[in-house]
């Protein structure tokens, strides 16, 4: 049976590196009442962070990883991927027993997390993104060898909480996930980021443009999640021949738009690979 999000209010949180991924989520999760800022404690050497996210949440700044730690009911490990495995390794002996240990670092495979922590710690990979912090996150999750159907039901509701979350089967697939969502808020950034430069080149207002550009970016993803019609349905149904809009496509497919993005997505699969 699936865990409801009032059953995890007394849930003691631990994070070590609440930096852009660890603090969206954070924030997140506090503000959508999932979890209480009380019940929080993070550890980072960032000063000017801990101080904006204790002021933010409520969430207290641990003095060293294992005062973080000490005390938690399940860890979210979410330093920079070079930091992950010795951060673990300072805080091993005083993981309380069973917590459940969740890493979103890119690269970093279940059996080296498995490998510096105590034996029978239940591991879970999480590769969510920022939107977390808005309540639009994309997450997708898959279990270590010591993880159980609860802990996914943990996660599940957890991640559900700051927007839609989805275990996929095997490991593998994690970074095929980080092209397609985990970086992938980077590329609609970018995109909307030309399209605002496009519209101040047309003469609008740049507040106008960033507005029109970001609200249509929102309502096109709406229609794809809420009417479950394939996208090219519903590219076709506003593409009407002559018209403006298969003009603009007539561009973007000339210049590859299809295969650059599936390049950069393969190329962020690539990278997460090299990195484990």
């Amino acid at each position: 049976m699936a865990i409801g999000p009032s059953e995890l209010t007394h849930l003691r949180l631990a994070v070590l590196g609440p930096g852009s991924m660890g603090g969206a989520l954070v924030r997140g999760w506090v503000k959508a009442g999932t979890l209480q800022g009380i019940n929080v404690r993070f550890y980072t050497t960032n000063a000017a962070k801990a101080a904006a996210l204790a002021a933010e949440t409520g969430a207290f700044a641990a003095s060293s990883p294992a005062d973080a730690v000490t005390h938690a009911d399940i860890l979210l490990v979410s330093v920079k991927p070079p930091l992950v495995l010795p951060s673990l390794e300072a805080i091993k002996e005083v993981l309380p027993v069973g917590v459940p240990v969740l890493s979103v670092a890119a690269g970093i495979k279940l059996e080296a997390l498995e490998r510096i922590l105590p034996g029978g710690t239940p591991v879970l990979r999480v590769m969510p993104n920022t939107p977390a912090l808005v309540g639009e996150a994309a997450s997708a999750f898959c279990r270590g060898s010591h993880a159980t159907g609860a802990h996914a039901d943990l996660v599940q509701t957890l991640f559900s909480a700051v927007g839609a979350a989805v275990e996929v089967s095997s490991e593998s697939q994690i970074d095929a996930v980080i092209g397609v969502a985990g970086s992938a808020s980077a590329y609609f950034y970018l995109i909307i980021e030309a399209l605002t430069d496009a519209g101040v080149r047309a003469g609008l207002p740049r507040q106008t443009a960033r507005l029109l550009a970001a609200q249509t970016a929102l309502g096109s993803a709406k229609m794809v999640l809420q009417t479950g019609q394939h996208p090219a349905v519903l590219k076709d149904a506003v593409t009407t021949p002559g018209g403006t809009t298969i003009a603009a496509l007539h561009v973007l497919e000339k210049a590859g738009i299809r295969g650059t993005l599936m390049d950069a997505v393969l190329a962020a699969q690539q990278r997460a690979r090299e990195m484990g």
